[in-house]
């Protein structure tokens, strides 16, 4: 289990204890995430001597969120988990930030999750004209193990190594291969890169700064199935991210193959002895606050040739590339900008759309 694997104290955080609170309090009075928005100078002088089994600390909770004060227009959550426990250890900042990123979420409340695809209604009616692509995914911790933030090189291997053990087990439309970052042929590079499969090195100063990049792109790879319709990412944002895709509007049967793909994964886990991080509050434990619960999102590629012409699509453009030009003399990060300009960007042409709707 976690101390049989990483058993150290956090001794760094015992050096700043040395100085007054006011002396290590963040500066967020520009900051806008979630983080900001709830943590005081009382509850860091509460929390900051506090640490998880495996060393994790608050300073390294809220590290991301202080280095990335956020965009004005997008409000971030501003912190990570860095093992099962810091959701508890840490509960007085994290609690009050997951009520305010999903919608009033108490401490008390139990997560319900539904993953009987037969209980999806619709999904198979969706325009094929108009839908590209369709896909659902997911990420998935794994129990005994810290996660991306926090975890030591043996232990990512040891996460990869038990992740790919099971994986092989798959068979029937799940049979598949892994793919790991740092061994692969540039054919097969090139492959995953044409079938938009591949993840490369995070350069959102959001993961950089949550240390989610380090010692890349060692223990981390993809594994997909024979068929290429449903992917599991290893050691990138969580232990397991799992995505079910396919070309074409049947989200119905997107939605199936992740249902059934995610139970045999739990399965064969299960069968190596290990299981996945969950519990009744928060549903399943994931690095990022935000993707707690199912940890679920969907989503379609639309083809929507004629909205170039609508006589606002200009407009919203010019000002979503004024804002990033704006946004770039005062800010370096290059990729954090256009992540910023381009969730701006939609949020205009989503709007458009409902306006015509």
């Amino acid at each position: 289990m976690l101390n049989s694997i990483m058993p150290f104290g956090n001794t760094h955080n015992n050096f700043k204890l040395n100085f007054k609170v006011e002396e290590e309090y963040p500066d967020l009075t520009k900051h806008n995430n979630h983080m900001a928005k709830v943590l005081t100078k009382d509850m860091y002088a509460k929390l900051r001597d506090k640490q998880t089994p495996s060393g994790f600390t608050l300073d390294d909770v809220i590290q991301t969120g202080v280095d990335n004060p956020g965009h004005p227009f997008i409000m971030t959550v501003g912190c990570v988990a860095g093992d099962e426990e810091s959701y508890e250890v840490f509960k007085d900042l994290l609690d009050p930030i997951i009520s305010d990123r999903h919608s009033g979420y108490k401490p008390t409340d139990k997560h319900k999750t539904d993953l009987n695809f037969e209980n999806l209604k619709g999904g198979d009616d969706l325009d094929p004209n108009y839908v590209l692509s369709s896909r659902v995914r997911t990420g998935r911790s794994i129990k005994g193990y810290t996660l991306p933030p926090h975890n030591s090189r043996g232990e990512r291997r040891a996460v990869e190594r038990l992740s790919v053990e099971a994986l092989d087990t798959l068979d029937g439309e799940f049979k598949g291969k892994y793919y790991p970052l740092n061994k692969m042929t540039d054919a097969e590079q090139e492959q995953l890169i044409a079938d938009h499969f591949l993840f490369d090195k995070p350069v959102s100063p959001l993961l950089l700064g949550a240390g989610m990049a380090r010692d890349w792109p060692d223990a981390r790879g993809i594994w997909h199935n024979d068929a290429k319709s449903f992917l599991v990412w290893v050691n990138e944002e969580d232990h397991l991210r799992v995505i079910s895709m396919e070309k074409g509007g049947n989200m119905k049967e997107v939605f199936r193959r992740f249902c059934v793909g995610l139970k045999r994964i739990e399965e064969t886990f299960k069968k190596h002895n290990h299981c996945f991080m969950w519990n009744g509050h928060l549903g399943y434990v994931l690095t990022c606050p935000s993707n707690l619960g199912t940890g679920l999102r969907g989503g379609v590629h639309v083809k929507l040739p004629k909205l170039c012409t609508h006589a606002k699509f200009e407009a919203a453009s010019a000002e979503a590339w004024h804002r990033y030009t704006h946004a770039q003399k005062k800010t370096h990060p290059e990729q954090l900008l256009i992540y910023s300009t381009l969730i701006r960007h939609r949020s205009q042409l989503s709007s458009l759309l409902q306006q015509n709707m």
